[in-house]
């Protein structure tokens, strides 16, 4: 309103010059004229729908496109720069732009990495590509316990609470994934009716505060679960242990963001900050953990049901295979959450210092289920700046069987990284509960954006399997992927990690497995 009244009085100055022109002075012409274009400018910004930040920031908008046009200084700049100032991959932002109108990006000139930088990776081409895949691949979902499979994409939409994002950004995540048949992480911020109503595939997570499915004391309601987990929409159920950004503690929603709308749907008191428990309640060992993930199945009719995590100590999740084991059924899927991943808020010391890497993070849970004879009944996803197509080879390389992402389909539906998803001020109304600001969010035309980003990127991968003289990932291999470990050595993934055979750990463990093997205990987590 304030918006459009300002512009509205640029409008009446303009008319007051021209005015002033014709009786006062010809020089009240270029008054006019100035003001008119301003007018017309803000006016154009405000029925626009393309760029959310010209809607709330008409005619001022202009100047952040004005800086990131100068090449390469100031957009190189602030595309190599994430949420908490580290280095990212070069033009990634810019390259999920291009993706997300329907563009493909290309590069003149070559590469401007350092290709003999320690830690530079590279995909070893075959002399003999095959052709690419018409069609997308899919991952079933669905261990001998299920009797509700679900076919998954190898990229999907992380883990985002509505509380964390607008409604209409869960609006356009939704209605994309719906376009083009991928999977929507609801994040552990309750079931909404933005989740449902565009009828995209849902992975409903169920965090530690049991929102959308908590008792009037904050536990899990087994019954207002089982009549949620039924709807067509919700495809599979996954039960969040820890998240990358912060392993350890539960999410944070400032009180200022908890609506009326979003007190509702999470269950929670409005206008309070809300912290969710660093740890579940309905369980304390990791025999009750697998018990638990096997009862979630039941009473949601027999859809897939996992959990997520970030790798911590590898004796306790060898507890957990072992419990599996023992208790004989499995999760259906483990998602591993990488600690450079994240999207939202998170105490520097968490984001920096606690928690696995997601190379690491995969490898040992791959390796573990191999090692136990489990991996054919568990599928492993992957998530933590994952980007590009290249992004999702080399987790899949790593052991995974599909990725999700978060930032990257943030970025899709406008986000500039403002960094200011934690004080409900997003310029681009991402991620913010004020409505005046998260109108601006064009659902439509940020929906075609993350279907476009999506398919882009997923074609990207397949390109890049048909290139390493594959025909499909299930051929992937973990000698296909390279790494400089200094000037002059180069190693494949087989030669930098150990890689265990099927039952290994259950006959003779290796050296490096048998101390954490043997003390990993199903009725404990410890250290």
């Amino acid at each position: 309103m304030i918006r459009t009244a300002v512009i509205a009085f640029i409008g009446a100055l303009a008319v007051g010059s021209a005015a002033a022109a014709l009786a006062v002075s010809p020089w009240w012409w270029l008054a006019a004229a100035l003001l008119a274009a301003v007018a017309g400018l803000g006016t154009y910004d405000l029925l626009q729908k393309r760029h959310s930040i010209l809607r709330n920031y008409p005619v001022l908008g202009h100047i952040r496109f004005m800086l990131e046009s100068i090449r390469p200084e100031l957009q190189q700049y602030f595309i190599e720069r994430n949420f908490d100032g580290r280095p990212f991959d070069r033009d990634v932002r810019s390259l999920v732009y291009q993706r997300a109108k329907g563009e493909e990006a290309e590069l003149a000139f070559g590469t401007e990495r350092n290709v003999y930088e320690e830690g530079y990776e590279y995909f070893e081409a075959s002399m003999r590509p095959q052709p690419v895949a018409a069609e997308q691949p899919r991952v079933r979902i669905g261990g001998p316990d299920c009797t509700k499979p679900y076919d998954m994409a190898l990229l999907n939409v992380s883990a985002m609470s509505f509380g964390s994002l607008s409604a209409n950004a869960i609006l356009a995540l939704n209605r994309g994934a719906a376009l083009g048949g991928f999977a929507h992480d609801t994040g552990e911020g309750g079931l909404s009716e933005y989740h449902l109503r565009h009828g995209g595939d849902l992975v409903w997570e169920i965090g530690t505060g049991y929102f959308g499915c908590r008792t009037d004391d904050g536990r899990f309601d087994r019954d207002r679960f089982a009549e949620k987990a039924a709807h067509d929409s919700v495809k599979c159920v996954s039960l969040k242990l820890s998240q990358g950004a912060k392993p350890g503690i539960g999410g944070v929603l400032p009180g200022e963001k908890v609506t009326a709308e979003i007190a509702r749907v999470r269950e929670v008191p409005q206008g309070k900050t809300v912290i969710s428990p660093p740890y579940h309640q309905v369980f304390s060992t990791p025999r009750e953990l697998v018990r638990f993930i096997a009862e979630m199945r039941e009473l949601s009719g027999g859809k897939p049901v996992g959990f997520k995590l970030c790798v911590g100590s590898r004796r306790e999740f060898l507890a957990v295979c072992k419990a599996m084991i023992e208790e004989n059924t499995t999760p259906d899927f483990i998602i591993v959450d990488g600690s450079e991943g994240g999207t939202g808020a998170a105490p520097l010391e968490f984001a920096d210092h606690l928690g696995s890497p997601l190379t690491e993070g995969l490898t040992t849970v791959h390796n573990a289920l191999v090692g136990t004879g489990l991996r054919d009944r568990i599928k492993i996803g992957a998530s933590g700046k994952v980007a590009t197509g290249a992004d999702i080879v080399k987790r899949m390389v790593q052991g995974a069987d599909f990725t999700n992402s978060a930032r990257a389909m943030m970025f899709a539906i406008g986000c500039i990284q403002a960094q200011s998803c934690h004080t409900n001020t997003c310029p681009v109304g991402v991620a913010t509960q004020d409505q005046r600001r998260a109108r601006a969010l064009n659902v439509d035309d940020k929906s075609s954006r993350v279907h476009h980003f999506q398919s882009g990127t997923v074609k990207s991968a397949q390109q890049i399997i048909a290139s390493l003289g594959v025909n499909s990932p299930a051929e992937l291999r973990p000698a296909m992927l390279r790494r400089r470990v200094d000037p002059v050595t180069v190693q494949s993934y087989a030669d930098l990690y150990e890689w265990l055979t099927p039952g290994q750990l259950l006959i003779e463990p290796p050296e490096s497995w048998a101390a954490d093997w043997k003390a990993a205990d199903p009725e404990r987590f410890s250290v």
